[in-house]
């Protein structure tokens, strides 16, 4: 499967995995936040994410929804604070909203291996001055970074181009929980079929400490050609973190969700 960020900016996937995120980095305020597929940190709406047309179905149904929870309320506020003149035009990545969320002292690093790419993260987090963009394979550099530092909070977001991006990602999560069963990792991934995902999770079961999952279903898991939901995985969650799942997932499987659809979480 191919997740390209800037096709997919703002769909029901990044919902919940950017108001997750939120909460991780404000509940936590850790000194470093890693990232390890950064993409270009900010979307104009309408370039490829206009093709793909998840945007409309994602953000901008969250921006007219009223009585949005809390957790979800957080997410639109920053939304609306980089679209000022309204509408949803723009949608900021992981980078400006993590940057933004930190306390004062707090660090954001994103990996980007994609020049380009990354030169477009290096534009979008010039305005913040505790934010860095670095080139190179974010699997690696993640996990020498979080050996330089204490109880990091990672995130693992791959675009799953590579047929090992399952694996890295559970490989690396687990890699920096052994030297620093203190950091925190949450990894994104998409739910397409139950085999993929069920490998990825016995990966890490026993090997990486204390886990939450958080599933939002759009629909039933039926067509292993088609994202029908994802998951964010968290590697030894603060207190809370099943409260604040529960609630973002439960708002997006219901609000954008098909008939079928529901949130699930759970902990091993």
């Amino acid at each position: 499967m191919n997740y390209r960020h800037s096709f997919h900016a703002g769909n029901f996937a990044d919902l919940v995995k950017h108001a997750l995120v939120l909460w991780l980095v404000t509940e936590t305020q850790p000194s470093v936040v890693l990232d390890t597929h950064a993409g270009a940190g900010l979307y104009d709406l309408s370039s490829d994410a206009a093709r793909s047309k998840e945007a409309e179905a994602g953000v901008t149904q969250l921006m007219r929804a009223e009585g949005r929870p809390p957790l979800m309320q957080a997410l639109a506020d920053r939304v609306a604070a980089i679209n000022p003149g309204g509408g949803v035009c723009y949608y900021p990545g992981s980078p400006l909203l993590i940057a933004e969320a930190l306390a004062p002292g707090g660090r954001y690093v994103g990996f980007e291996l994609n020049p380009p790419v990354r030169q477009m993260l290096a534009e979008a987090v010039a305005g913040p001055a505790n934010a860095e963009a670095r080139e190179g394979d974010g699997y690696d550099l993640a996990v020498a970074e979080a050996a330089r530092t204490r109880a990091p909070l990672v995130l693992i977001d791959p675009p799953f181009e590579k047929p090992d991006d399952y694996v890295r990602a559970a490989e690396t999560a687990i890699a920096i929980m052994r030297r620093d069963p203190k950091a925190t990792v949450a990894i994104w991934t998409p739910l397409k079929d139950l085999e993929t995902f069920d490998a990825f999770i016995r990966r890490l079961q026993g090997r990486a400490g204390p886990t939450l999952v958080a599933e939002a279903r759009l629909r039933p898991l039926t067509n292993p050609m088609k994202m029908n939901g994802c998951a964010m995985v968290v590697v030894n969650p603060p207190a809370g973190c099943e409260a604040a799942a529960d609630a973002i997932c439960g708002w997006v499987a219901g609000a954008l969700g098909e008939a079928g659809g529901r949130a699930e979480v759970w902990t091993f």
